[in-house]
């Protein structure tokens, strides 16, 4: 099939299970060969270290609970497939039953994007952040992980706090 009739849809998910269902979606193409019709799965999360005291921990939040958003081929079968899902409650449509694709202008407000291969990040790269309740701030890179598309990063606001980033979720100062 050809990727280019591929569109990013919005699944809804009962509370709690959007990590199952992209799991449950990553095995349904993995054991029927559907990496032609389904292209990429994102949770979007931002990740953040808190202080309580004296302890510092690690928080990751899902930055649209309940939702999971799939780039996919959108035909019968595969409105289908991704439906019945254990978890899924539907698409996000008029009905639940219509499966409306994102325009780009709510793909870039909400931050999903198709991995980019071929963005390079380095340590002290200052970029500025693209999505949550940090946009528009800017971060220094102190680590990344190409494999994985991701970068830690230190933004300045009430204090430093070290943030966990996809590539898509970033973009290189201009």
């Amino acid at each position: 099939m050809d990727p280019i009739l591929s569109n990013w849809y919005v699944l809804h998910t009962y509370s709690g299970y959007e990590n199952k269902v992209k799991n449950s979606l990553e095995k349904l193409v993995e054991s029927n060969g559907l990496q032609d019709s389904i292209l990429q799965i994102v949770i979007p999360v931002e990740e953040s270290v808190e202080k309580n005291g004296d302890k510092i921990k690690k928080v990751s939040r899902k930055i649209y609970p309940g939702y999971v958003f799939v780039k996919m081929v959108m035909n019968d079968e595969m409105w289908y497939r991704v439906r019945n899902i254990r978890g899924v409650t539907g698409f996000v449509g008029p009905t639940g039953k219509d499966a409306v694709p994102l325009s780009e202008e709510e793909i870039d407000f909400m931050g999903i994007k198709e991995s980019i291969k071929d963005v390079t990040y380095s340590v002290g790269d200052i970029v500025e952040i693209k999505v949550g309740a940090l946009k528009g701030h800017y971060a220094t890179i102190k680590e990344v992980d190409q494999e994985k598309s991701r970068v830690k990063a230190i933004v300045s606001v009430v204090g430093e706090n070290l943030i966990d980033m996809e590539f898509s979720q970033i973009s290189h100062m201009n």
